[in-house]
């Protein structure tokens, strides 16, 4: 785990995201033109060919807890199968721009950079904005050249940074190991009546502990970073503002896909190909060559929400009274 919080290296991520989004603009015309592709450059990727996103899985026949095998030549790109995978299965998504696209291509890769993590082939990254204006996680596809793929977005809730055993979830980049194994969700009520880790089965991806900002006194103390799925009924519908306990929720949906498809289980799949059983992993896991295992949280700093990340609305007075209080990661 590589936090960067308030080193020289978290500074240089919130100056690289600032400067990203100041140039946006101009940035835009190096993006893609098609409002539903997944595709922008970064800074210095080259042009890339791609394929037409396919109507079909990336994979015909689902793999029982294997790991990747190789890709026949003519298979789509993994990014834009996995996109087409995510605008059929994810319901909750957000329509990021190309400005903002380009914008965020160069702050994952800067912040990639800034963490010194080497990436050695194409593989998914896992970017969150926890500003309070956004609240979004981010599916993102990168390569050794600075080539980043948007593969979708939906809306997501960090840490409220106010509040007895809350944390202000931190800036950096977060690798998801066997280090701190995943579980899975039990489903069961906590005293406030929520299923705080979502439906019975959701996976949770812990990266560790970590150091953060509390929410209830001055200074910093360590609090368990993971990213889960929350009560469908009672929390999901308030993704999009900080909510959480330090951790990352995001959509039941958008945890299914990226558990089943392996988007963050590269070490997994190292631990699968060494002879290793892992009974986190799906019996219907249809694991991908692209596989990652970073975790990237960023702040894009704005005093106003982009049209693409609109607030959730606000919750009827029976929801209110029903969830108000309701504690949860």
């Amino acid at each position: 785990m590589l936090s960067l919080g308030k080193s020289r290296a978290g500074r240089a991520i919130a100056a690289a995201l600032a400067l990203a989004l100041a140039i946006a603009p101009a940035r835009a015309q190096a993006a893609t033109q098609a409002t539903d592709a997944p595709a922008v450059q970064g800074p210095s990727a080259q042009p890339l060919s791609m394929q037409p996103p396919s109507a079909q899985p990336p994979s015909a026949q689902p793999l029982s807890a294997q790991p990747p095998s190789a890709q026949p030549a003519d298979a789509p790109h993994p990014a834009v199968a996995l996109a087409a995978v995510y605008r059929r299965e994810v319901d909750r998504r957000l329509d990021v721009p190309p400005a903002e696209r380009a914008a965020y291509a160069a702050a994952l890769l800067g912040a990639l950079q800034a963490g010194a993590v080497r990436i050695d082939r194409g593989q998914f990254v896992l970017l969150v904005d926890r500003s309070a204006f956004v609240q979004a996680a981010m599916v993102w596809w990168v390569d050794p050249d600075g080539a980043a793929m948007l593969v979708g977005a939906s809306p997501a809730s960090t840490g409220r940074p106010s509040g007895f055993e809350h944390f202000e979830t931190p800036i950096g980049v977060f690798e998801h190991s066997l280090a701190n194994p995943d579980f899975r969700a039990e489903g069961t009520l906590n005293e406030n009546g929520i299923r705080g880790y979502g439906d019975k089965g959701m996976r949770v991806y812990d990266f560790g502990w970590v150091v953060a900002r509390r929410g209830w006194a001055p200074g910093e103390q360590e609090m368990r970073l993971q990213v889960h799925a929350t009560d469908r009924t009672r929390l999901e519908p308030r993704l999009g503002q900080r909510a959480s306990k330090g951790c990352v929720r995001i959509p039941a949906a958008m945890n299914a896909l990226i558990d089943r498809h392996g988007v963050l289980d590269a070490a997994y799949d190292e631990a699968l190909a060494a002879g290793r059983k892992l009974w986190v992993l799906r019996s219907d896991r249809v694991p991908s060559p692209a596989a990652g295992r970073w975790l990237v949280v960023v702040d894009s700093g704005r005093s106003a929400r982009p049209a693409w990340s609109p607030a959730p609305r606000a919750p009827t007075r029976e929801a209110a009274a029903a969830g108000g209080t309701a504690r949860a990661c």
